[in-house]
């Protein structure tokens, strides 16, 4: 065989595994962010359940019949006799949100006000 023909060949074929190696890494990239996807999604969906049972498990310091849940952006009101507590719940590694962390700085700044409003009846 013409050595020059040889090489143009084994040349293309090594062209061709590595576009079929490069569309395989692709894919493998693809499935490992849609598994990392599906893995946040889950520690979410965890964490939510969680922090509604929260106030009904052993390690929660209050007592659970004081505590409204809201959900965003903090979990929860605790009402005591002596005190209102605004409540996060965290799990695992999770932080507070930017959001959660100004709240929490509004609140230590002692910017937090009881406000009544009225409405009547004008029928």
């Amino acid at each position: 065989m013409n050595p020059t023909l040889l090489l143009a060949t084994v040349c293309g074929a090594l062209f061709l595994l590595v576009i079929a190696l490069a569309r395989r890494i692709r894919q493998l990239s693809e499935r490992l962010d849609a598994a990392d996807f599906q893995q946040r999604s889950l520690s979410t969906t965890y964490g939510r359940i969680t922090e509604q049972w929260f106030p009904l498990m052993d390690q929660y310091p209050y007592d659970p019949q004081g505590f409204r849940f809201l959900g965003t952006p903090i979990d929860g009101v605790q009402f005591e006799d002596d005190r209102i507590v605004f409540v996060e719940f965290k799990t695992n590694k999770s932080q507070l949100s930017k959001l959660q962390k100004h709240y929490r700085e509004l609140v230590e700044a002692g910017e937090v006000y009881f406000e009544e409003f009225r409405f009547t009846d004008n029928g």
